[in-house]
């Protein structure tokens, strides 16, 4: 199984893992087989689920179709930086540089949610 296959079956069983080196200790997300700063090989690690919105945007979608939700690009603690959707307010409320937290996998399993940190 190939690196991103492994994130994706991690997360349909509710897990959130990035990846570190275990030469140089960078972490790394998207998922990769080598570490690209250095080679060195990359083993799962589960992040400390604390980020900073870098940015945002609003999907619009009509109420019978789920209505509006956010995407957005957060820079986790550990110095990566994932696309992910904002839960626990109006997504027009999502602002740059807005601390969040990991909130779980979504119903799907395959998204990663956050929520403002002041909602913990």
């Amino acid at each position: 199984m190939g690196p991103q296959a492994e994130y994706f079956d991690l997360l349909a069983k509710g897990q959130f893992r990035i990846q570190r080196c275990e030469d140089c200790t960078g972490a790394v997300f998207y998922p990769r087989t080598h570490c690209p700063d250095c080679g060195g090989p990359l083993a799962w690690m589960e992040p400390e689920g604390t980020g900073v919105v870098y940015s945002a945007t609003t999907v619009r979608r009509m109420p019978e179709a789920g209505g509006d939700y956010n995407v957005a690009l957060v820079d986790l603690s550990e110095g990566v930086r994932l696309m992910t959707r904002i839960v626990g307010c109006d997504p027009q409320e999502v602002r740059i540089g807005m601390p969040v937290r990991f909130s779980g996998v979504g119903p799907t399993g395959d998204t990663v949610l956050y929520r403002p940190e002041a909602q913990q």
